[in-house]
């Protein structure tokens, strides 16, 4: 089955990638061991070099590809095979719609007993290049070498503004191109990066935690305003006035230019100030006609347009008519809550963020909307019989948990409230699976659709429709 080479090296050879796992990885079998290969499409034959290994399957990497499987395409971005994001640009866009329905599907049939033969088709993004809405890189003082890189045998510049290589916290990618995010995204960050280096500005040591320049986040809105925040670390005043000034005449369409002082050992900004250098301290957003307030820390669907068509696909799903009581869970920044609030009676949103609920309550003031109350807690805390009492029974929940699903005490008072029909939007299909395993004694699954947020990313979005049994 396999042969060693010097240094205890298992190489697999000819072996046929047959699937692509939940996790973005080909599957291959070599007798009775799977493997996990990075990088792999199925119909590829390759040669694999084992990574990992453990009693009924392994992980690996392509040593040699033999033959190229039809679904195989070039990728487009110079980055791809270092950056960790995108790990799907070589396969064509057709056929990850195709895995990622297949993949929704498995999960919801292994680990929730659901039959999916009614789902709907995968719902594709418009766009699969430039479709985000807000990145955030890194500054950091230990770029990560490619191999092109040492090869050339001369002294680099460390200093790199990209993102983090997969598995190392201490290593950026220096971007040159991201795919991810329209202009002037790019523009924005390699003047900055030019700027920091002529003025011999330091970037930041992520294991030392010394320098001046941390983080870069740019936020574009299709309302067509920008946002730049720079976050710095340990920087002298006239620094920081002097790349915002270079920014704000470089670039005299940032409508909202701002900067944070972050000394924390992490990167996190939400317990952070944030001062506003020109501009407003938020951009807006707009879809079907309502405005966002979005702010450096507000939660928004990174992919604009295609949020649109997943609010829609869940408010088609909920059917509504008019006189309705719904609860929003986990209604972050009130996004669905306001999206959906003409239709119904009135919203009850639930997040467990104050600053996000604090964003929903503006957004519904800033829209004339009189017909949503918002509260910040934990859910499973918030969601108590007497909230139920006070609030009402509603006829419908939408529920749209982070990756790692509800708590069993929400899934509990979800079955103890007995609401018609609960729409669940997810992000990860096998926790939205065993939630809803739980539900089944209660409610049937009647309507299943996968909605693609993420092109060229093993992720993807699914929304079931649940109705209470007779």
């Amino acid at each position: 089955m396999s042969r060693r080479k010097p240094g205890t090296v298992t190489i697999i050879p000819n072996v046929h990638v047959i699937d692509i796992a939940e996790e973005g990885k080909g599957v291959g079998k070599a007798d009775e061991l799977v493997i996990f290969i990075d990088k792999a499409v199925p119909g590829d034959v390759v040669d694999v070099r084992l990574t990992k290994k453990k009693k009924n399957f392994a992980e690996a990497i392509i040593e040699q590809l033999h033959e190229k499987s039809a679904l195989r395409t070039e990728p487009f971005c110079q980055h791809f095979g270092t950056c960790g994001g995108c790990k799907w640009q070589h396969m064509g866009y057709e056929s990850q719609l195709k895995f990622k329905q297949k993949n929704v599907e498995a999960a919801l049939q292994r680990l929730g007993k659901i039959d999916t033969s009614f789902t709907k088709p995968i719902l594709g993004s418009a766009k699969n290049k430039y479709y985000r809405n807000k990145l955030e890189f890194t500054f950091s003082n230990k770029r990560w070498l490619e191999k092109t890189d040492v090869e050339r045998d001369e002294d680099f510049d460390m200093n790199a503004l990209g993102f983090h290589v997969p598995l190392r916290f201490d290593k950026i990618l220096d971007i040159e191109h991201c795919y991810l995010q329209d202009d002037p995204s790019n523009q924005i960050r390699n003047a900055v990066r030019k700027y920091a280096l002529e003025n011999e500005i330091s970037f930041y040591d992520l294991r030392n935690h010394e320098g001046v320049l941390r983080n870069l986040i740019i936020r574009t809105s299709s309302t067509g305003e920008i946002m730049v925040a720079v976050v710095f670390a340990y920087p002298e005043q006239d620094q920081i006035d002097g790349l915002m000034n270079f920014l704000k005449s470089e670039f005299p369409q940032i409508t909202s230019l701002l900067y944070i002082v972050n000394q924390k050992k992490n990167d996190t900004i939400f317990d952070q100030d944030v001062n506003t250098f020109a501009g407003r301290d938020h951009i807006f957003e707009e879809m079907d006609g309502i405005r966002f307030k979005i702010g450096v820390k507000s939660f928004y669907q990174t992919n604009s347009e295609q949020a649109f068509e997943l609010y829609k696909i869940t408010k088609e799903f909920a059917g509504f008519k008019g006189n309705e009581l719904v609860y929003d869970l986990y209604t972050g920044a009130g996004t669905i809550a306001n999206f959906i609030a003409k239709e119904v009676k009135q919203v009850v949103g639930v997040e467990y963020v104050p600053t996000a609920i604090e964003d929903a309550k503006f957004n519904s003031e800033l829209n004339g909307i009189e017909n949503t109350i918002f509260y910040a807690g934990d859910m499973k805390d918030i969601l108590t019989a007497e909230f139920i009492s006070n609030h009402g029974k509603p006829d419908v929940v939408i529920t749209d948990p982070p990756r790692a699903g509800m708590h069993a005490d929400v899934v509990q008072r979800l079955l103890e409230m007995e609401a018609e029909k609960i729409v669940y939007v997810s992000c990860n299909a096998a926790t939205q699976a065993r939630d809803l395993e739980l539900l089944k004694d209660k409610y049937d699954v009647v309507r299943i659709r996968p909605v693609d947020m993420f092109p060229h990313t093993q992720h993807v979005e699914n929304v079931v429709l649940l109705r209470l049994k007779a």
